[in-house]
């Protein structure tokens, strides 16, 4: 059960690793584009190239959908990046429903964790696998597995790691579940637990009262996608990467300075932020040299 490209890592981990998978579920296709041209998710897309039944109910209550589910008889249900499951769906197999979460439960539980432990500046993070029950991201853990985290390191950058990493632990996972290994162990409890939460669009806006370093891991932590982004003469600039000039700005949190033609940066609370790669509203993305080579700012 998966919807984008990191959970296509795994389900092809799976089928290489010899698992029969006998059914895929994921999104049901949308409309996207000019053309409203219906888009397959990159799960169903894999599913169809290598003759798996795909299954992408509207509802995952939908009598019609249970009753499809049931006859598949699957062992385990596998869930990767996916929505919440009811109950009826996640305890009907005999051996259970894990989930592969994308950081080191029970930190950063929630739709968002990549972002998230990036915008708060983590050092480290990890995948986790865990057998579902009712509360989200709360399972008891199998597994799990950690990676460091660069400086410069984005969201995107992250993504890609630990969809490799995830993969190579859900393997991992199967195999102690079929050999009849698991240990699995209780979330540790703590009362300092981060979130990571849906972003909406709101979270994206750059606050430049903020320090350097803040704004810096907010762009990374939002990079590629949904992306950090600031006003610029009324108009939206996103930012995709960025760095951080160590230097007393002299000038209001939010103002800019520009040579015109290879800077612009624009001070936080104590130091400048220097744009590195941008898209200007109704433009491209661009270096910020093609950008001011077609720019006059005030």
């Amino acid at each position: 059960m998966g919807t984008p490209d990191f959970a296509v890592a795994s389900l092809d981990a799976l089928v290489q690793a010899n698992f029969d998978v006998v059914a895929v579920v994921t999104a049901p296709d949308k409309p996207a584009g000019r053309g409203q041209k219906l888009n397959e998710s990159a799960v169903k897309k894999y599913a169809v190239e290598k003759g798996i039944p795909v299954l992408q109910p509207e509802k995952l209550k939908n009598p019609e959908f249970i009753e499809e589910l049931k006859s598949y008889q699957a062992d385990l249900q596998v869930v990767v990046a996916f929505r919440m499951l009811p109950v009826v769906v996640w305890s009907m197999p005999a051996k259970g429903t894990i989930n592969l979460h994308g950081s080191l439960l029970p930190q950063y539980r929630g739709a968002a964790p990549i972002n998230h432990a990036i915008i708060n500046g983590e050092k480290e993070s990890g995948v986790t696998t865990f057998f579902l029950k009712e509360e989200i991201d709360t399972g008891d853990i199998i597994l799990s597995d950690s990676v460091a985290i660069a400086d410069d390191e984005t969201a995107g950058d992250l993504h890609d790691k630990l969809m490799v990493v995830g993969a190579n632990l859900l393997v991992k996972t199967l195999k102690a579940i079929e050999a009849g290994e698991v240990n699995e162990q209780p979330q540790p409890q703590s009362t300092e637990l981060k979130h990571a939460p849906k972003i909406f669009k709101e979270d994206c806006k750059i606050d430049w009262n903020n320090t350097a370093q803040k704004i810096h891991n907010l762009i990374r932590g939002l990079s590629p996608y949904p992306t950090a982004f600031t006003i610029l003469n009324d108009k939206t600039l996103k930012v995709f990467k960025a760095e951080i000039e160590d230097k007393e700005p002299g000038i209001v949190a939010g103002g800019f300075l520009t040579d015109g033609k290879t800077y612009l940066k624009f001070a936080a609370k104590d130091g400048f932020i220097k744009l590195l790669d941008i898209q200007y509203e109704g433009k491209k993305r661009m270096l910020i040299e093609d950008f001011l080579r077609g720019m006059r700012l005030g």
